[in-house]
């Protein structure tokens, strides 16, 4: 017996000092363009493993790039981090990519993959200027540094004129495939597998949590289409618009305000509006209220809170430096126009074919009001006709009189009548009694 009890003892033992060895290795996702949506998943990833006091980060990457800033921001948060991460380029890490697969401490390639081609380029893939050039071979130059890469190398991935020895000339760009990553310290080593990738960074039993991205990170990647952007605000200017043209608050104003706060939100949270921007549409909302509400016509209230709401979203649109180019302007620009003209389009189509639906019948008077028709405001006391009286005070034309002993407001008949005279109703108009003097 008491054998049995120190064979389980030590069972337990051996299971919880097991169990405490064990690594944790957190898996992350780098695939498709690089935009701004991506950068709040690869941040938590981080976060969560940090919290939880993760060995390792493992990022598989495979992507032919996207945007500079978001890149930027996605390296900073590798390089922030204080778990030792793991870059996996899986098939490739083109422009962006490799920009975000410098980052990490250590980079594994598999197989047949290449690593590269960072130069800046517009959408059209155009290379844009040597400013944007300089940003990018900085940013190259200090990540492979800080990780102990060759700078040289990086920054030849961005300028063909860089030349280096065995590899390219001054007229090449450096792409690298996996052998030559290899062999020039740009990456550590070639596997073909994670569970290769684990054994090789000594983790080989570790638990690996593999974290995607939530709904919450996804429907901010899908409101930052362009596409998707350019129809909220399409739709805030169709509903400020269909405001100023009509009185009073509704619907359609409410619709174009949630619209704007959606794309407001979205920006903010990718780090393309600051609190300025938001705030600048905030003042312009309100002026605009006031113009609605409080100031007759429309002046110089209403036109600063359009202008302000105007700026506040072409600024949300084209970032901050240094990413603001002219393509990213004259996107910008292109989007504001596409979507005011949208608006436009849409209040028009509305306000002409609307009331000729029989749903919008449905809510309105469509028949007129007319007295030959039956309709009157006040019933007629046609009883008074005929009937006479004598004038209280002045009627010029219209005074006081006494019909019968009552008192009735009158209304003389193209004459003047002084007080005292006898009267006589000559005919009644709802609340209107005209009366004409008796001589």
């Amino acid at each position: 017996m008491k054998a049995k009890k120190i064979l389980s003892l030590i069972f337990i033992i051996t299971f919880i000092e097991v169990f405490a060895q064990q690594k944790t290795v957190y898996l992350g996702f780098i695939e498709g363009d690089i935009d701004l949506g991506l950068a709040p998943y690869v941040t938590r990833v981080i976060n969560e493993a940090e919290k939880n006091n993760a060995d390792a980060i493992v990022f598989k990457i495979n992507t032919f790039g996207g945007r500079v800033d978001a890149a930027t921001q996605i390296k900073d948060a590798i390089l922030s981090s204080k778990v030792k991460t793991v870059a996996f380029v899986n098939n490739r890490a083109i422009s962006a990519g490799a920009l975000i697969t410098l980052s990490c401490n250590v980079i594994v390639m598999a197989p047949g993959s290449n690593m590269g081609a960072a130069t800046v380029v517009d959408q059209t893939g155009q290379k844009v200027g040597e400013k944007y050039q300089s940003y990018m071979r900085s940013e190259m130059r200090s990540t492979a540094e800080k990780n102990g890469r060759p700078t040289d190398i990086a920054q030849a991935m961005v300028d063909e004129r860089i030349v280096i020895p065995g590899l390219c000339d001054s007229t090449q760009l450096v792409t690298l495939t996996s052998e030559e990553a290899v062999k020039y310290k740009m990456a550590d080593t070639i596997l073909t597998r994670l569970d290769d990738v684990l054994s090789y960074i000594g983790m080989k039993d570790a638990k690996i949590v593999d974290v995607r991205s939530n709904w919450a990170e996804d429907i901010v990647r899908f409101l930052n289409n362009p596409i998707i952007a350019s129809i909220l605000i399409m739709m805030g200017f169709f509903g400020l618009l269909a405001e100023i043209k009509t009185p009073g608050w509704g619907l359609p104003g409410t619709a174009g305000l949630i619209a704007l706060a959606i794309f407001f939100g979205s920006s903010y949270i990718l780090q393309l509006a600051s609190i300025v921007e938001i705030l600048m549409f905030v003042a312009g909302v309100v002026l605009l209220l006031v113009e609605i509400f409080v100031i007759p016509g429309f002046g110089v209230a209403g036109i600063s809170g359009i202008v302000l709401i105007f700026a506040s979203i072409f600024l949300s649109l084209i970032g901050s430096e240094p990413f603001i180019t002219f393509e990213t302007i004259s996107t910008a620009i292109l989007q504001l126009t596409f979507a005011l003209i949208a608006a436009i389009v849409l209040v028009f189509i509305l306000a002409k074919f609307l009331p000729k639906t029989s749903a919008f019948s449905r809510l309105v008077l469509s028949e007129a009001e007319k007295t030959d028709a039956g309709f009157v405001s006040f019933p007629s006391d046609t009883s008074l006709i005929g009937k006479t009286g004598k004038a209280l005070t002045v009627l010029r034309p219209a005074g006081i009189a006494e019909i019968e002993g009552k008192k009735y407001d009158v209304m003389a008949d193209n004459e003047y009548i002084e007080p005292g005279k006898p009267i006589k109703v000559i005919r009644v108009e709802g609340i209107k009694v005209v009366v004409q003097e008796v001589k």
